[in-house]
């Protein structure tokens, strides 16, 4: 490990990366290296937790294709030097911002989107011209072997490499100075790497999760709430960090609301979703054991079947739950929705804020004044109105969480501009220098702060 990082630290200041020329034929490379192995990608993530192939290209594979053609496209505009305004007191001068990368970065990826959420940082650190070692998750094992096979296949590894292995090799990873760390996972994990970085006085990016909340409005319209809210939520089995963790709906209209969400899992995965060639698998025994126990408090409206020798959990609505029960205690990162009722839409928001930050959220109403209300009043990472994960969608909105749900965001320029150090630089010019600047000071102090004073 330390030999790698030798050999990419050699590699960077060698200064290859920087033309972007290179950069761009690099990021090719990785365009072509998805193409080819799509297939082999997909297999790999159906191995891993049944993923169904449409999710597997629109969130994985087309996911990544988007992002490199806005790269790709954008990258001459993104890496050009930016004027900015200059003061009167250093006249005459220019000032402009720079961007150069930092050098070696580290990318550690999580297992419920194991493709695009370790590959997408890295097309913005190769962006960026940056050497990486791509860290997938151990716990998707066949998608991160196919991820060290394309990247061994088709980049020298003192550019960027992919590292396999389990919990000791990132511990590993992170005991070893980089330049830069990005971190995708669990908040308990996020502050491990975190404190690991601090050693350094490495920065970091953390992207995390938190329980994102879905507000349904007395006026919203409840089949288009419904129909998005369960596209959303059991996406992926509801393995997704922005899936809508509860829903906070009107209490006058609840009961419509579920019957309408039974309605919309049963056109969605049919009268037994276990059949469904559409719906994913539990990833593993711990996570699928986790959501049981989230079945033991409060009742099931729908669903609750499972079947532990293939990991299989039904879409599930539970209510007449409350803030103290488990399920409601930790982001619950499977097919469980609980509902919650509100009376009116400041009650919601105090429930929202009495918890920690939310990665995203989610409102439906047709209320100009709740909209601004919610966004004004409610902090959080990144959302919809009456639409759930869309916007991570396009490329041109950054993605990132606030306090407990992450820091940094990346996603099209932002994950240029968040792999790229600023660099301001001030051009002086030398045909005029006004003395007034050096000292001797005592003599000019009275006229020096009316000067100071009018600029």
């Amino acid at each position: 490990m330390k030999q790698l990082l030798k050999r990419q630290r050699t590699f960077f200041r060698s200064g290859k990366t920087l033309p972007l020329a290179f950069r761009k034929e690099r990021l090719r490379d990785l365009q072509q290296a998805l193409y080819e192995n799509e297939q082999a990608l997909t297999d790999a993530l159906y191995a891993d937790f049944r993923k169904p192939a449409m999710e597997s290209f629109t969130t994985e594979v087309g996911f990544l294709e988007q992002e490199l053609k806005l790269a790709l496209h954008k990258l001459e505009s993104w890496a050009k030097p930016r004027r900015v305004r200059e003061t009167i007191i250093n006249f005459p001068a220019r000032s402009t911002i720079h961007s150069e990368p930092f050098g070696l970065t580290l990318l550690i990826g999580p297992w419920n989107y194991p493709l695009q959420l370790v590959l997408a940082p890295l097309i913005g650190a190769m962006a960026a011209g940056n050497c990486a070692i791509v860290k997938p998750s151990e716990l998707a094992p066949h998608t991160a072997a196919a991820i060290e096979k394309m990247i061994r296949e088709n980049f020298d590894d003192a550019y960027v490499a992919a590292l396999e292995g389990g919990v000791e090799t990132t511990q590993q990873l992170l005991q070893q100075r980089f330049d830069y760390i990005f971190f995708t996972g669990s908040t308990p994990v996020g502050r491990i790497v975190m404190k690991a970085a601090a050693e350094h006085l490495t920065p970091v990016t953390l992207e995390l999760g938190g329980k994102s909340p879905a507000i349904v409005a007395l006026d919203a319209d409840l089949e288009l709430a419904a129909r998005r809210i369960t596209w959303g939520k059991f996406m992926n089995a509801g393995q997704t960090c922005v899936a809508p963790d509860y829903v906070l709906v009107r209490e006058q209209v609840k009961e419509e609301f579920i019957q309408l969400l039974g309605q919309c899992i049963r056109d969605f995965y049919g009268e037994d979703p276990a059949q469904s060639p559409d719906y994913a698998r539990i990833i593993n025994d711990k996570h699928f054991n986790r959501l049981s126990n989230f079945l033991k408090e409060g009742s099931v409206r729908m669903g609750g079947q499972t079947d532990a020798a293939t990991r299989y959990f039904a879409p599930t609505i539970l209510e007449h739950i409350t803030w103290e029960h488990p399920v409601m205690q930790e982001e619950i990162f499977g097919p469980i929705l609980p509902i919650l009722a509100y009376e009116e839409i400041d009650d919601a928001i105090a429930q929202i804020n009495s918890h920690e930050k939310p990665l995203a959220l989610y409102l439906f109403t047709s209320s100009k004044e709740k909209q601004h209300k919610v966004l004004e009043q409610v902090p959080f990472g990144g959302g919809c109105i009456n639409d759930t994960i869309s916007h991570l969608i396009n490329p041109n909105l950054p993605f990132g969480g606030v306090g407990h749900s992450g820091m940094g965001s990346y996603h099209g320029q932002a994950s240029f501009d968040l792999f790229s150090h600023k660099k301001s630089i001030v051009n002086r010019g030398t045909w005029l220098d006004l003395p007034v600047r050096y000292p001797p000071y005592h003599q000019r102090l009275p006229f020096i702060r009316k000067l100071f004073k009018w600029l």
